[in-house]
């Protein structure tokens, strides 16, 4: 069986923390902020956690847990 490739675009955006669950950066950080709450500015700071739903497309896109 050949080795599975990476989805290019998703190694780039996201990563799988020690325990398995899969981290990205929150869009909307880069300009036009201005119009956006204070408090949606700061939530968008952090970086969160795939949902569960969302799992079994990034286990594909990433097979080897980049």
């Amino acid at each position: 069986m050949p080795k599975m490739k990476t989805h290019s675009g998703a190694k780039k955006r996201f990563k799988v923390t020690g325990s398995g669950k899969v981290k990205y950066r929150k869009p909307g950080q880069r300009h036009l902020m201005a119009g956006d709450s204070g408090n949606q500015n700061r939530r968008s700071r952090k970086p969160s956690i795939v949902a569960d739903t969302d799992m079994k497309t990034m286990k594909k896109y990433l097979p080897y847990g980049f």
